[in-house]
């Protein structure tokens, strides 16, 4: 009899054990979900701050779940060149050699993002650690700001600078020879940049939470959005300026050095994502424009092969590692 009672009380420990297990790995799993649910929520905010309107010319910020644009007061822009591409096309990514989503018509909008990033444990560039650049880059263009120079071509790069913890538009005027008033002279190009928009400087490894949108609008204003995890910045410039909007039909977008054709060094094993999504009123795929990189700036990373796909929000896709 007593080693029936026994039995009963280990078989009833036993039960009452596996229920606790099953409840504690219940309650994980529960958290988990609701940990992924929450990082779906946030990504779509950055998806949709990403497209919406600015109120008005000058700086703003908003922050999740919030899609109201708040002003804030406006910063300086470091001088200091993001440079165009210059001479042979490097073996890493940067200096020509990088991917360009090309539509066959103009674009209004490019918005390059980081969907994975494996590996990445730590970046190095031309300041210390957590050193970079991120641009959107528009192709070579010609338009009506060379005045008619032979040989010139105007240039547009949406910047977010993790060194100067800023974000903001530089434009460039290259082979014009003596700059307009109120440009900087790189002989024999100029350049000039928009009104900044302070931003914290990000830890490599919050890169799959950063984005960069960039937005022109003919005789209107341009517009660059710059998110951060929970948080989105925003800076707006005139778009006659390099007049973006008249010949904007490709996209570099691409994490580089910070400035004055600096790299951006990777550990090794580092692994990142790429995509360039853009709006150019068609559903049609862009094409993976190869050794269309417009900046002067690297990395250390590797290319790897680029797919396009169309749809409603058509993009290319790509990805660089070493």
């Amino acid at each position: 009899m007593k080693q029936k009672i026994q039995t009963h009380r280990m078989i009833r420990f036993t039960i009452t054990a596996g229920l606790l297990s099953a409840a504690s790995l219940s309650s994980a799993f529960a958290a988990q979900a609701d940990d992924y649910s929450e990082a779906q929520a946030q990504e779509t905010w950055r998806e949709a701050i990403a497209h919406t309107e600015v109120p008005a010319e000058g700086c703003f910020y908003a922050s999740y779940p919030g899609m109201v644009w708040n002003r804030i007061e406006c910063a300086v822009a470091p001088h200091i060149p993001y440079t165009p591409r210059r001479g042979p096309i490097s073996q890493t990514v940067g200096n020509g050699n990088d991917y360009a989503a090309s539509v066959a018509g103009l674009m209004s909008r490019a918005v390059g993002s980081f969907p994975k990033v494996t590996g990445v444990t730590s970046e190095t560039g031309a300041l210390g650690a957590n050193d970079y650049s991120l641009q959107l880059n528009s192709n070579f263009m010609v338009t009506a700001a060379c005045k008619g120079k032979s040989g010139c071509l105007s240039w547009q790069q949406f910047v977010y600078s993790s060194g100067y913890a800023v974000a903001f538009m530089q434009y460039w005027l290259i082979n014009y020879g003596t700059c307009p008033a109120g440009w900087f002279t790189y002989t024999p190009d100029c350049y000039m940049n928009s009104a900044a928009v302070a931003v914290p400087q990000e830890a490599i490894t919050a890169l799959e939470t950063l984005k960069v949108s960039g937005a022109a609008k003919a005789r209107g204003k341009d517009t660059m959005i710059m998110t951060v995890g929970t948080l989105a910045y925003t800076t707006t410039g005139k778009d006659s300026v390099v007049d973006l909007a008249s010949d904007w039909s490709e996209s570099e977008f691409n994490i580089i050095g910070d400035g004055n054709s600096s790299g951006a060094t990777f550990n090794t094993g580092s692994s990142i994502k790429v995509k360039i999504a853009v709006t150019s009123g068609t559903t049609n795929a862009p094409t993976c424009a190869s050794n269309a990189g417009t900046t002067g700036e690297t990395n250390n990373l590797n290319l790897g092969s680029c797919t396009g796909t169309g749809g409603a929000e058509p993009y290319i896709k790509f990805t660089e590692s070493n």
